[in-house]
């Protein structure tokens, strides 16, 4: 019986920091959006740009709750083309850089609601370039 990956479902307690972080960070889009009423929720599904697999779920239960991060659940992870443009650009926007891409090729950052994630380099590494040669580790990931 073959079996195709549909998503992966984050929880998140702030929509539009989420939203800040994928879409104008990491740069995935809305593909669409369910708001459950009597459920209380909504879900707002991700992709990245061009990619016809898996998605990202963003749940928000309208309800308070509070999260952990539990390190079980693991990362995300992205290819992206350019790992130092990327991690500049997030910079940029206030986001922390936890594990920066000293060796050209991996990066790791978290969302506002903790979830790690993890950039890869698409192809071969990049050179290794300052300010991320020098650059250590924040927090964990």
């Amino acid at each position: 019986m073959p079996t195709k990956y549909l998503h992966t479902m984050v929880r998140v307690t702030d929509v539009e920091a989420s939203l800040r972080f994928y879409c104008a960070g990491l740069g995935l889009e809305e593909t669409r959006r369910n708001e459950n009423e009597k459920g209380r929720y909504t879900l707002i599904f991700l992709r990245a740009p061009g990619d016809v697999g898996g998605e990202v779920e963003l749940t928000y239960n309208w309800d308070p709750e509070t999260y952990s991060g539990g390190r079980n659940f693991g990362h995300l992870a992205y290819g992206v083309d350019d790992i130092y443009g990327l991690c500049q650009h997030l910079q940029g926007m206030g986001i922390t850089i936890n594990r920066p891409p000293r060796d050209g090729r991996m990066a790791f950052v978290r969302s506002p609601d903790g979830v790690s994630v993890e950039l890869i380099q698409n192809d071969a590494a990049l050179a290794p370039a300052e300010p991320w040669l020098s650059m250590p580790n924040t927090g964990v990931w």
